[in-house]
């Protein structure tokens, strides 16, 4: 396979940029580089780090680099938040299904127990439901009730908290300029700091823009932030990063010591690599544990990692920001011939010097001590004493010695009695598996009225169906799109595929030939007095819409999938499943009312993290102008579009209606 196309082998951008050791050599060519790698022979180490000095110094006098970004009192936090998730407004952690209302102690208790906690979270809305209707980006926040209390939960426990915004998003209903919605959104819900979505670096009009809106903002690029922009983004999130086999020093966290990175990769299975160059690097990493609807968890050992990590780095901040760091100290020829590495970060209140072990195998390593000053282990919490000290670094782990006065408060590092650091957590990823949600019994409140309704049967029988479906991030049913891939692209990302599906329809079935109409649902909540089944939002068009003025030939729409179940409990059926829907209309042929609009099938999903429905159908809307929008476009019965439900509301939809299935022989 040619390299390039490689989905496990890291882009030539994402690759650790070779720093040139000649005299004389070009130094601009590390500007652009992500990760400056490190020479294999410890020997040149030391010409290495004099030579990443150098351009240090050259870069900065070369850019005319102003570093008073960093020292306003407004962006101290943004140094000091090493931990920050990204989340899905309506994960099943932060919102309950049951009670429609946000539940933010729940993800905060997880994220205690199992990473240390969080310092800031993401709190991700649109994307990757955005462009099923015309609602913009700041619409899918503006409609959601409470958002704002959530905010300040968040604040009280702790927590900075972010938006993201989606440059991309241009083919949705215009309101005003990008840069004055997002700060009027930052201001309105006062939030922290905003991720950037695709974009390396924020415009100078936006970030005027947020400024003015509220103090202390911190913008957040994605990847790799250039060099220039550093004087005015605090924080960048280091997304495909990859390091040289030695490990080698980000090169933004090089260049400006207070500038916070956060390592991620997304799609991978062990974050042993982002988790080893962030403890040498002292910056922070991201945990995205629920990637747009699919679950890509991590795992007990690494999680147990960063909440050691986290705790070290976090007591330390101000020793990573201002000691004096020192790159692949001398550890000894028998350290980096076993594959153990580390740093040095020297400063008034002590030394810390982490270690990575990049083999298989334990190590023990010898560090040696300034004198004066007492060593402890950082992450057993053990006195080592004074002189030269051998620490104990597992295989794939972390390690590391804080040395500081005799006296000196080290009782931080005291670990919990549950926190044995003996203990072998697994590093086995633990599957999550999307499970079908029974409908809830809903008491039929009319007589079964099929016969007065066109419609097409479908006889019962084993079937194997072909569905077409576009590979997004969000995959189709069960598992990741990608696994342990570096950035996916076309032709893996957005493509079309197909998978076959071996279904049962066990039953003979009636499926309405057409979607309920406008007319039909508003005669069913005049004669129930049915209300929206999921509070908050926009008010649906068909609340206090009289029969006599709804239409016949439009389908209903703005519904969730409570209101659809109820819908057909009171006409005596139910909704057909996804793949009931395709049947009836590859062998049968079903109609469409206009605007044609996607239908809800009975095929609602849960892996305890996120809830996802199959629309069947294709609309009559199509947004344009990103491939990030959500399918549309009038489609076959064979083509299917997984639906991350949003929670509050907002997943009803304009451009979203159903249709209704009977079972004609239930009783022989």
């Amino acid at each position: 396979m040619d390299e390039a196309l490689d989905p496990l082998v890291p882009r030539p951008l994402d690759r650790p940029r070779a720093v040139p050791l000649d005299a004389g050599a070009d130094l601009s060519t590390l500007d652009t580089g992500k990760i400056l790698a490190a020479p294999d022979d410890p020997a040149d180490w030391p010409a290495w780090r004099d030579t990443l000095g150098r351009w240090r110094e050259e870069a900065r006098s070369r850019l005319g680099h102003d570093g008073s970004l960093y020292e306003r009192a407004d962006l101290a936090w943004a140094r000091r938040c090493f931990v920050v998730s990204q989340v899905w407004l309506w994960d099943e952690l932060l919102y309950d299904w049951d009670t429609h209302t946000f539940t933010p102690e729940r993800l905060l208790a997880d994220a205690h127990e199992r990473f240390g906690g969080f310092d800031g979270v993401v709190l991700w809305h649109a994307y990757p439901v955005i462009g099923i209707d015309d609602r913009n980006q700041w619409d899918f926040y503006r409609d959601v009730d409470g958002l704002r209390d959530l905010v300040d939960t968040l604040h009280a426990a702790g927590v900075r908290v972010f938006v993201d915004y989606n440059p991309w998003d241009v083919g949705t209903r215009r309101s005003g300029p990008d840069a004055d919605e997002l700060a009027s959104l930052v201001a309105d819900l006062d939030v922290d700091g905003v991720f950037l979505d695709t974009l390396k670096e924020g415009g100078g009009a936006l970030l005027d823009t947020l400024a003015a809106a509220r103090a202390g903002v911190a913008v957040e690029g994605e990847s790799t932030l250039p060099l220039a922009r550093l004087v005015d983004h605090p924080l960048s999130w280091a997304q495909w990063f990859a390091d040289s086999p030695v490990p080698g020093v980000v090169r933004s966290r090089w260049y400006e010591r207070r500038h916070l990175l956060h390592h991620v990769r997304r799609w991978n299975r062990s974050h042993v690599d982002e988790l080893q160059s962030a403890w040498l690097n002292g910056i922070g990493v991201m945990v995205w544990e629920v990637v747009f609807g699919v679950w890509v968890g991590w795992s007990d050992h690494d999680a147990g990692l960063l909440r050691r990590a986290s705790l070290v780095q976090r007591r330390l901040a101000d020793v990573l920001v201002e000691g004096e760091w020192t790159p692949l100290p001398d550890l000894g020829t028998s350290a980096a011939a076993a594959g153990v590495f580390g740093g040095e970060f020297a400063h008034d209140s002590g030394v810390f010097v982490p270690v990575v072990n990049r083999s298989d195998e334990d190590a023990v390593v010898t560090v040696p001590s300034r004198a004066g000053l007492v060593s402890h282990d950082v992450w057993s919490g053990r006195p080592l004493g004074e002189g030269d000290v051998e620490v104990q670094v597992p295989a794939r782990g972390l390690g590391g010695v804080w040395q500081t006065a005799p006296g000196a408060d080290v009782g931080w590092l005291r670990r919990p009695d549950d926190d044995d650091p003996a203990a072998r957590a697994s590093a086995a990823f633990r599957h999550r598996l999307a499970e079908r949600v029974a409908p809830p019994a809903v008491a039929a409140l009319g007589e079964g009225r099929w016969p007065d309704v066109d419609h097409v049967v479908v006889g019962p029988g084993r079937r194997v169906l072909t569905v077409r479906h576009r590979c997004r991030e969000t995959g189709l049913y069960d598992g990741a799109p990608f696994v342990d891939e570096w950035k996916p692209l076309p032709p893996r990302l957005h493509d079309l595929r197909t998978v076959d599906r071996v279904v049962d329809v066990p039953e003979t079935l009636a499926v309405a030939a057409l979607e309920v109409s406008e007319r039909e649902f508003a005669a069913f909540v005049e004669a129930t007095g049915h209300g929206p089944s999921v509070p908050g939002g926009p008010r649906p068009a068909w609340v206090g819409r009289g029969a006599h003025e709804a239409s016949d030939r439009h389908p209903v729409t703005q519904v969730d999938l409570g209101d659809a179940r109820a819908y057909a409990a009171w006409v005596g059926g139910r909704l057909p499943t996804e793949d009931e829907w395709q049947v009836a209309g590859e062998e049968c042929g079903l109609g469409r009312l206009e605007p044609q609009v996607w239908n809800l099938t009975e095929s609602e999903h849960s892996d305890g993290r996120s809830r996802f429905v199959m629309l069947k159908g294709g609309s009559a809307h199509r947004a344009t102008g990103s491939d990030w929008y959500v399918d549309g476009g009038v489609r076959g019965p064979d083509f299917t579009a997984k639906y991350l439900v949003p929670g509050g509301g907002s997943g009803r939809s304009t451009s979203v209606g159903f249709r209704v299935a009977w079972v004609l022989d239930r009783e022989g």
